[in-house]
């Protein structure tokens, strides 16, 4: 076991002087979370979600996609799911750390990130503020579900539901179609 004297604390400040290097860099507890580039099979999901995401929430205005937004508190805390969606903005804000209302977050998990994603900021986002967080894991072909209060991740293999705050219709996903084309990374 390593002395926590020995293991660096980083706060927001500290975040904006790592380099735009194509890494991610996020703070869980000041602890520092690096992640490498993502691979296209991530990029394909990811896009493939926020569409069907966008065409439920905002067309109508009932909620905000981002991809790559940010769950801040400051002074030692910084996450960015590969999706964010919050409810209407009236106003946008310049900051991250002025949101403090979320409905979901989501991490396309490929081998670069499965571990961070799984162990670390899955429970992080339950905790924080964020009621659903979803696994979106390209090994496993499938979306994992975690809801605050709720039992650890359950998998989705086959059809998702979610239903945003205020809507009456639900989204349904097809978790397979998510996945056409995609070659399954080698394990």
């Amino acid at each position: 076991m390593v002395p926590s004297a020995l293991v660096p604390s980083y706060t927001l400040d500290d975040l904006e002087q790592f380099p735009d290097d194509g890494n991610r860099y996020e703070l869980l507890d000041g602890f520092l979370l690096v992640t490498p580039a993502p691979l296209l099979p991530h990029d394909v999901v990811t896009m493939r979600l926020t569409q069907r995401l966008m065409a439920y929430l905002c067309t109508e205005d009932r909620g905000v996609v981002f991809t790559r937004g940010a769950v801040q508190i400051a002074p030692r805390t910084h996450l960015e799911p590969d999706i964010l969606v919050i409810p209407p903005l009236h106003r946008v804000p310049q900051r991250w750390l002025a949101l403090t209302e979320f409905w979901l977050a989501v991490e396309v998990s490929g081998t670069g990130s499965r571990v961070y994603d799984r162990d670390f900021k899955g429970p992080a986002y339950l905790q924080l503020a964020v009621p659903v967080y979803w696994r979106v894991d390209l090994r496993d072909q499938c979306i994992y579900v975690s809801e605050r209060g709720a039992e650890p991740e359950r998998p989705v293999h086959d059809r998702l539901t979610w239903c945003a705050p205020g809507m009456d219709t639900p989204l349904v996903i097809d978790v397979p179609a998510l996945f056409a084309g995609i070659d399954e990374p080698e394990r």
